[in-house]
């Protein structure tokens, strides 16, 4: 069989070349790039240009090949805070000071995030690990407030007085300072610390009317009524708890027409309402209105037949009308009460005593 030189000649030409490409290929590697650097400038770009989302992106490519860079999650902190991710951001944070960046800056950015996302424990680590670095720093307010939401009043309330002095026109110290005492029962200590957050925000209506419910348990009543009305007006919403402590703060004063008249407003809207329905019997009786008073105890029956303590102040409110059949239908319904109720006793026994 006849061979083919010139094949074998183009093999043996091409042998070496194909050997000398892959040589050079295995010799001269191409240039690496910075893609680290790559993706942080251009996250910088886009943060540059208000694409918040698309930094945040090209931030965690970068992140991908240089976890522990200072710049890069110093960016990426930044953008997770302007992304509302605040449980990263504060992560990231404390990321930096492990790295080496324990600033006061950091520290103050853990320290709102901490707050915020109410990790407690670390708000008071890391307003005394701001306080190493920078001496001078405001955290009185969050350490108190700690303290408050812990139920440690004691300390809440050395804490919020720093606060005060610290930055005087902060309304929220004085009124968690009025807050503590008001926990505590200690009512009189409250009502100043009360007026002063009051006055340093006047839009808080409804410290107004905390104010106002203080006074009603000092037995204030004047006053519980002024800061009931000034709560009203400051723009409180006046729903039927409104309304219902309004109507007690008339009445406590002796003003029975306006008292009733807040508790009518409440029966517009639950007509059926028993504990009102005996409110306005009960202060119509108190103030000698007694065909009033069984008025709205007649409306009780209406809605429960049987009910034995309506049907005995029925009785009761005959009785004080005067006049020999008053009287007599008078007793005569407070013995049928009895009967539905015996517990009812103790008020017939009572009254014997009195000499009534």
């Amino acid at each position: 069989m006849k061979r083919h030189p010139l094949l074998v000649i183009g093999l043996l030409m091409l042998a070496p070349f194909t050997y000398a490409q892959t040589n050079f290929t295995e010799i001269t590697p191409l240039p690496q790039v910075d893609s680290a650097g790559y993706f942080l400038q251009k996250g910088l770009t886009e943060k540059q240009n208000g694409r918040l989302l698309e930094s945040y992106k090209n931030f965690m490519k970068a992140l991908a090949y240089d976890e522990n860079s200072l710049a890069i999650n110093k960016e990426l902190a930044i953008a997770y805070y302007n992304l509302r991710k605040y449980a990263n951001a504060r992560e990231t944070y404390i990321k930096l000071v492990n790295l080496g960046e324990a600033t006061a800056e950091n520290y103050k950015k853990i320290l709102d995030l901490s707050f915020q996302l109410k990790q407690k424990d670390d708000v008071l680590v890391y307003a005394g690990k701001l306080k190493e670095v920078e001496p001078n720093a405001k955290v009185a307010y969050y350490v108190g407030r700690v303290n408050y939401d812990m139920d440690n009043y004691g300390e809440a309330i050395k804490y919020l007085k720093q606060a005060i002095e610290e930055d005087p026109t902060n309304a929220q110290p004085p009124y968690l300072i009025a807050h503590s005492y008001a926990d505590m029962m200690n009512y009189k200590l409250a009502v100043p610390y009360f007026k002063q957050a009051i006055a340093l925000d006047t839009t808080q209506s409804y410290w107004i009317y905390e104010l106002s419910l203080i006074c009603y348990a000092m037995n204030n009543d004047k006053d519980a009524l002024k800061y009931m009305l000034e709560a009203g007006e400051k723009g409180l919403r006046k729903d039927n708890d409104y309304y219902e402590n309004l109507a007690i703060a008339y009445l406590n004063v002796g003003n029975l027409e306006k008292g009733v008249e807040m508790l009518n407003e409440i029966l517009k809207r639950k007509p059926s309402d028993m504990n009102i329905l005996n409110m306005i019997a009960e202060a119509y009786y108190y103030k000698g209105n007694f065909d009033k008073a069984i008025d709205y105890w007649d409306k009780i029956l209406e809605y429960d037949k049987d009910n034995a303590s309506s049907i005995y102040m029925i009785g009761m409110a005959y009785q004080k009308k005067g006049g020999k059949v008053n009287k007599e239908k008078g007793v005569k319904l407070c013995e049928i009460a009895i009967q539905k109720d015996p517990s009812l006793a103790r008020y017939k026994q009572k009254k014997m005593m009195m000499g009534m």
